[in-house]
């Protein structure tokens, strides 16, 4: 009999989750499986990297999460009593089922945020379209009404659930950890409910870890997270029971009683086929004056542009590279790229923001040059184009551009008004455990001495993994093959780098996307006091997605430009000056 994980937490699940996405997909793979869901709790970070790589892999992906649901409303925000709350799992059936899934996660963020990110029953009702239900695991609200002995409360609260997705995508959720006495009676209680009121029941293992012997790895997560001690008896831990990825045959035998419940997963799995639509370029809609078209706009803009950087000195070569660059810029449809970043390159300009001349491959383009977007001549420096743009591989052109680091958010602001502030966001970035930080987190977590660790971490060359470690410096292997401390320490260490630790805000990418961004991509805020809002998808993913990514970076070197700048024009009485007319090779500067 087939058998589909339904209910699966990976390292996105912070500190609490332990697979990364490749881990979980091989194994997938080694198990014989064709399909695995994925399940973090209260986001959708990993979504579009678990989508891509099952597909490479042939797994059919399922995309899901484990919301929280508020302990009533999630407007409320009482003390005490609404740090309280329950899990829900839901899972994608289609696109329509995707973007409901994403408003949920991005108001349980935004609006019900208290402790952990909620939505509740309302929003569930106004959003369950194209989703499929699952009533969680011993933290779910109907397992928690059971555990109270409301059964009554639970059976109606079934029924309501039904209602609400339909009666084919509601599922009562049954696992298997005997070490828990409560997850018994549970299943007794889910399996007689859904006998009395028709209610299909499915079979899960809540993983957050591979193979059994990762559990200890996984405590070891939590530790982290909880900054508890690991001889507390009272701490939050997983431990006594087996929440692995179980193979299919193992779950098959565990509930030979309800086979049901197995056969529900592979019907589960074949009602879920969201696809992503991945690398189609999606740029938002630049306003074009006197009902032009983006192409005939930008050749306007850069006669001007041969004007005023060339004047009479256009010669054949000039007119030739920028015919060219024209044409490729019209093939692969980036017109409006260029249109767009060259009017809040030149509204920073006008507002006597600093900007940088350009890095990267972006000075090899002429157009830029006409453009005012950089301010190196690619013709004088004989700087390619293909570089930046190759009509041979056609991908999304990337120009960084420099800022004033106390200036930047003006620009960011400018294209959030421009657009619409619904359709502009900062870009999520997640910080990983190196190496060292592993092994001091993990020494940490098992409370060996600072030193101890320290004199390990240490061992560790910077930017090495501890497998490179192992295999270059002997100090380390010996450490390793004659301390059974130090060797479980770099064991479990090994398990952990890599993990995702937290999440922050990248330094300088924005997403401008060409409709509300809460319509294709989670949204959340970097941290509760924060009222910026960023994207729960990384970098790669919202290229992958095909959304137009800028990065914006601010710059101290540009900043103490334009305070010299402003102090020139005070001391020559309101004269401006323009830094590019100073000449690179004046003598008198060198000596």
């Amino acid at each position: 009999m087939k058998f589909t994980h339904l209910h699966v937490h990976s390292h996105y699940s912070l500190l609490d989750g332990l697979p990364k996405i490749d881990e979980l997909l091989d194994y997938v793979k080694e198990l014989g499986m064709d399909s695995v869901a994925l399940t973090d709790h209260g986001v959708l970070y990993g979504a579009v990297e678990f989508y891509k790589k099952a597909k490479e892999k042939g797994i059919k992906p399922i995309i899901g999460c484990e919301v929280y649901l508020a302990y009533e409303k999630m407007e409320q925000k009482r003390p005490n009593i609404d740090n309280k709350r329950y899990h829900f799992v839901l899972l994608v059936k289609n696109e329509e089922g995707y973007k409901n899934l994403v408003k949920l996660v991005t108001k349980a963020h935004l609006e019900g945020f208290y402790y952990k990110p909620r939505v509740d029953e309302n929003l569930l009702a106004k959003h369950s379209k194209g989703l499929i239900a699952l009533s969680a695991c011993l933290a779910g609200k109907i397992p928690r009404l059971i555990i109270s002995k409301k059964i009554e409360q639970a059976e109606e609260l079934a029924q309501k659930y039904q209602e609400i997705f339909g009666k084919d995508n509601f599922y009562l959720e049954i696992q298997h950890h005997p070490h828990n006495k409560e997850q018994k009676t549970i299943n007794e209680v889910l399996i007689s409910i859904s006998k009395k009121y028709g209610i299909p029941l499915v079979a899960t293992n809540d993983t957050h870890y591979l193979r059994p012997e990762d559990a200890e790895a996984q405590d070891i997560l939590m530790l982290i997270n909880t900054g508890a001690d690991p001889n507390d008896p009272e701490r939050l831990t997983i431990k006594a029971d087996d929440f692995s990825l179980r193979t299919p045959k193992e779950m098959e035998e565990t509930f030979k009683d309800v086979p049901e419940a197995i056969e529900n997963t592979e019907k589960i799995a074949a009602s879920c086929n969201f696809e992503f639509e991945l690398g189609k370029t999606k740029l938002p809609q630049f306003e074009v004056p006197n009902d032009k078209t983006p192409d005939e706009y930008i050749e306007d803009l850069c006669s001007q542009g041969l004007k005023n950087r060339f004047g009479s000195q256009q010669n054949k070569e000039i007119i030739d590279r920028l015919n060219y660059e024209l044409s490729v810029i019209k093939q692969t449809g980036f017109a409006s790229y260029f249109l767009i970043v060259q009017d809040f390159v030149n509204w920073a300009k006008e507002k006597r923001i600093v900007v940088g001349p350009g890095r990267g491959s972006a000075p090899g383009s002429l157009v830029s040059y006409l453009l005012n977007i950089t301010t190196v001549d690619p013709i004088k420096n004989n700087l390619l184009f293909e570089r930046f743009l190759n009509p041979e591989r056609i991908s999304m052109p990337d120009i960084d551009l420099d800022f004033t680091d106390r200036r930047r958010d003006e620009v960011i602001d400018y294209v959030a008004q421009k657009y619409g502030r619904e359709k502009v966001a900062q870009i999520i970035t997640f910080g990983t455990m190196a190496a060292r930080a592993s092994i001091r987190d993990v020494g940490r977590a098992l409370v060996y001495t600072y030193s101890y660790c320290d004199r390990i971490a240490k061992m560790i060359p910077l930017g090495f993994t501890l497998d490179e470690t192992f295999k270059k410096v002997s100090e380390f292997r010996e450490i390793y093959e004659t301390d059974e401390q130090a060797k479980r320490l770099i064991d479990l260490a090994k398990k952990l780098e890599g993990v995702a630790r937290h999440a922050s805000t990248h330094a300088c990418g924005v997403v401008i996307g060409n409709m509300p961004l809460s319509n294709v991509i989670p949204l959340q805020r970097p941290t509760q006091d924060d009222e910026n809002i960023v994207t729960q998808y990384e970098m790669h993913s919202i290229e992958d997605l095909g959304l137009l990514k800028m990065d914006f970076l601010g710059l101290k070197n540009l900043t103490i430009i334009e305070d010299t700048l402003s102090r020139i024009y005070v001391l020559r009485g309101g004269k401006k000056i323009n830094i590019e007319d100073i000449p690179l090779d004046d003598k008198e500067i060198f000596k």
